[in-house]
């Protein structure tokens, strides 16, 4: 009786929801984070690296080059709330897709923008996202749909830095991490040139 009972519960219980994952490099993963943590449907984001060739980077060694790794961010998602097309639509007017040599004040192939599709349907969303950005814009869009590889979670520090509450030292003095992300996204001019370049349209925290 116990056995059929629990059959019965299980037949009835509702599925659990589908979780997939998008990865993209957008500059500083600390924005992205912020970024997309803000969207309906999207579960939670995780700073880290990737594209490289160096297994298990740390952040020095890949902000001092020589890695191959961008600066990345996995956004983990629920299918049935967001679509990965919306995603794709979303990160390309999250940031600068003209510039080739890095984002806003953040410089070098670590901060270049790109896709990472891991499927063949990813990497279709991902391509038709980039050309309507490029036509919106009327500009060359310069970011790359590469496979997807290893992803190497950065260190815990960096993890929702922008909402941080403990201490740093910054050039104003010390500031919580999330006074510090502020105002380092403010003086990089990330909201401002965004603003310039995809006007109502573009995607900011």
């Amino acid at each position: 009786m116990l056995r059929l009972a629990l059959a019965l519960f299980l037949t009835a219980a509702p599925a659990l929801a589908e979780t997939k994952i998008a990865t993209v490099a957008g500059g500083c993963f600390w924005c992205v984070e912020a970024d997309f943590e803000s969207v309906p449907g999207v579960r939670k984001v995780i700073s880290g690296y990737t594209g490289g060739t160096v297994k298990d980077p740390t952040y020095d060694q890949v902000s001092g080059g020589g890695t191959g790794h961008y600066e990345a961010a996995q956004i983990y998602y629920d299918p049935a709330r967001i679509s990965y097309a919306k995603l794709m639509e979303l990160f390309f007017r999250s940031v600068d897709p003209t510039d080739a040599g890095g984002q806003f004040c953040d410089r070098g192939p670590t901060y270049r923008t790109a896709v990472f599709a891991a499927t063949g349907d990813e990497k279709t969303a991902a391509e038709a996202a980039k050309a309507g950005a490029q036509k919106a814009l009327g500009q060359k869009v310069v970011t790359k749909i590469l496979p997807a590889g290893a992803f190497y979670k950065a260190e815990d520090y960096h993890q929702n830095y922008y909402k941080g509450d403990d201490i740093v030292l910054t050039r104003r003095g010390p500031k919580s991490k999330a006074n510090a992300y502020k105002f380092y996204r403010n003086a990089c001019g990330r909201d401002q040139r965004l603003k310039e370049l995809w006007g109502a349209a573009a995607f900011t925290h």
